[in-house]
């Protein structure tokens, strides 16, 4: 299914907007310094006002930030719900994972009969 059909709340969105290292610094700096420019979040990085407007629409589109006019700029913050979507999503993998590690470990250390 492609990232255009699939539904915006779907933890597979969420994980694509977060897969990439500079949308990763944005949500950390965002979760540091609070609501935050564009011209905020590209100083003192590597990277332009316009590839951090891109990223910024990337994690738009998946909820993970919403932007709002501030005179002539834009202010950018984090959705905290989306992020605690996401945490939630990995507490349950990780929940799994444990329970099929419990069991293939009983499996190993099983008595042979």
């Amino acid at each position: 299914m492609s990232s255009r059909h699939r539904k915006p709340e779907s933890p597979e969105v969420i994980f694509a907007a977060l897969g990439d290292r500079i949308r990763l610094n944005l949500v950390s700096r965002l979760s540091g310094g609070g609501p935050m420019s564009i011209t905020a979040l590209a100083s003192g990085e590597n990277v332009t006002r316009q590839a951090v407007t891109k990223h910024l629409r990337v994690m738009e589109a998946a909820g993970l930030v919403r932007g709002r006019r501030h005179g002539r700029e834009r202010i950018w913050q984090l959705e905290a719900r989306r992020l605690e979507d996401a945490r939630k999503y990995l507490k349950e993998i990780s929940h799994q994972w444990d329970n099929a590690l419990a069991r293939l470990q009983a499996y190993v250390e099983r008595p042979e009969r």
